[in-house]
């Protein structure tokens, strides 16, 4: 039998073990700094786990590992990347499962990685461009839009024009995780269409903060208009959110 095989399913089990743990991507980032790109195979696969919070977990370890591997070996990092870019061609054979919110993580985390990525990652969601047709993937490229738009929102600042498509999907995840990309973007423009979402009761369920959370599109709509007000009246908007007497 292989050794090499032996050694990768152990490796799995070893990661899988770690995600079920309290915190999974502290453990994680210790064992990648002896072998990261063995640990970013064993999170890859796990992209595909039934259990929603193995996946997601697997996919922010996952941007922690390829930054540590970034640091020491940038051209290796990028392969990682390219292997999430390809991972959604349709020329690759597969679905692409977890790369868009990967791709995203490892963005949001790494400031030079994004400056060469982020452009092929707006792309996804342009109908001219790599347009992403399955609403799986349309959920996880918006969560990643989110993502990058609270850390890096000049780099993504294009993707504006596209959002309105998407605050109009059928999928309640797309629609909700639209509204809160277009507010982190300061996407003036689209405060009309986002509240017309003020009455879409839909429930999603989203990962945040290490934990999966339940809310309504409803309520991403209020929290856009609310950053969109912000940014246009900042003294009237804190006193319309100050409590009462």
């Amino acid at each position: 039998m292989d050794d090499g095989k032996i050694g990768g399913r152990r490796l799995r089990q070893k990661v899988l073990g770690l995600l079920k743990v309290g915190d999974p991507e502290g453990s994680l980032r210790e064992l990648g700094r002896s072998e990261p790109r063995a640990v970013v195979n064993a999170l890859i696969s796990l992209f595909y786990s039934p259990e929603e919070i193995i996946r997601w977990r697997a996919i922010t370890a996952a941007g922690a590992v390829v930054t540590i591997l970034a640091e020491k070996d940038r051209e290796g990092a990028r392969v990682i990347v390219r292997r999430l870019l390809w991972s959604l061609n349709d020329e690759s054979g597969g679905i692409g499962w977890g790369a868009p919110e990967a791709l995203a993580e490892i963005m949001a985390r790494d400031e030079l990685l994004a400056e060469e990525y982020s452009r092929i990652f707006v792309s996804y969601l342009d109908e001219k461009g790599n347009f992403l047709e399955h609403e799986g993937l349309q959920q996880g490229l918006l969560w990643g839009l989110a993502r990058l738009a609270g850390v890096r929102p000049d780099l993504i600042k294009e993707a504006v024009p596209h959002l309105g498509r998407y605050l109009e999907s059928g999928n309640a995840a797309v629609r909700g995780l639209a509204a809160r990309a277009a507010g982190l973007l300061g996407a003036q423009e689209l405060r009309p269409r986002v509240r017309t979402l003020l009455k879409d009761e839909a429930a999603l369920v989203l990962f945040e903060k290490g934990r999966m959370i339940t809310c309504r599109v409803s309520d991403m709509a209020r929290e856009t208009l609310a950053a969109l007000d912000m940014l246009t009246d900042p003294a009237r908007a804190r006193k319309r959110e100050a409590p009462g007497p």
